[in-house]
């Protein structure tokens, strides 16, 4: 008994340090934020902060910070970004999952270019073609950009969601007398809102973490969180830099737990199909 635990003692080290390693850079950049967020001084060669406080926090949340009007902008365009995405994804993800497209494989992969394309070159020649039509600087020039990256989301989600309902409901419903659009509204909607609450949340929170596109539509007329984020990393202001990221992270760590209760397991099986 002692040789086999000898033997297994290398192997649970291993394990050990792997997980240890797993969590520090999982954990290790989130206490740093945490102990930026908090810190009155912090200089070199301390490993932590001499002093912690609220002074920074008071001044984020001062109107002359422009913390507040930064995130009700951020809260603003993802909200409409959540509408324009929702408007294309439903009859989208209902096409898709019950009509026999031809093309469907390729239609879906589709809707995955712009993730494939590098961010930057996209932006600037956005950027390049709203200025000339008037959207640049503009809170629905930024809008579109945003959901360009959360169609990818909100159409293959909707499409897995339509897809994981039984047909035979629908059916059953045409044959009871309900029109098409009757039989869509009271039985295949309410069935999929669950995946579709899902979509919306994800491109939500991806709107409301967009930095790059805004960046290059928005400035300097809209401004959003994270675009005060990069602004204070840049001037060396560490503290406002963490707590306008904590207050991003927030929204996120709650969303994400609603994604796991709506998302099921029988339409992340249908994602893609």
């Amino acid at each position: 008994m002692n040789a086999t635990m000898k033997s297994r003692w290398p192997s649970g080290l291993a394990s050990a340090v792997v997980l240890g390693l797993v969590a520090f850079a999982i954990f290790g950049p989130l206490l740093n934020l945490f102990l930026w967020a908090f810190a009155e001084q912090w200089y070199f060669p301390h490993k932590l902060p001499q002093q912690f406080g609220f002074t920074f926090w008071a001044r984020v949340f001062q109107p002359r910070g422009n913390a507040l009007a930064s995130l009700a902008t951020s809260i603003w365009i993802a909200l409409l970004t959540v509408v324009t995405s929702l408007a294309v994804a439903i009859p989208a993800g209902y096409a898709l999952a019950r009509l026999k497209l031809r093309w469907r494989g390729l239609i879906l992969l589709a809707f995955l270019l712009p993730q494939a394309v590098p961010n930057i070159p996209v932006y600037v020649n956005i950027a390049r073609i709203f200025y000339e039509i008037g959207l640049n600087g503009t809170v629905l020039g930024v809008v579109l950009v945003h959901a360009a990256h959360g169609l990818v989301l909100a159409v293959w989600i909707a499409s897995a969601a339509f897809a994981s309902i039984d047909v035979s409901l629908e059916e059953a419903s045409r044959n009871m007398g309900a029109s098409p659009w009757t039989c869509f509204r009271t039985v295949t909607l309410p069935l999929a809102l669950p995946g579709l609450i899902a979509s919306a949340i994800f491109v939500f929170l991806e709107s409301l973490d967009e930095f790059t596109g805004t960046y290059f539509v928005g400035v300097p007329d809209v401004t959003t969180l994270p675009l005060l984020m990069f602004n204070a990393s840049m001037g060396g202001n560490y503290q406002i830099a963490s707590i306008t990221a904590l207050l991003l992270l927030i929204p996120s760590i709650a969303f994400m737990l609603v994604v796991e209760r709506f998302l099921k397991a029988d339409v992340l099986a249908m994602v893609g199909r």
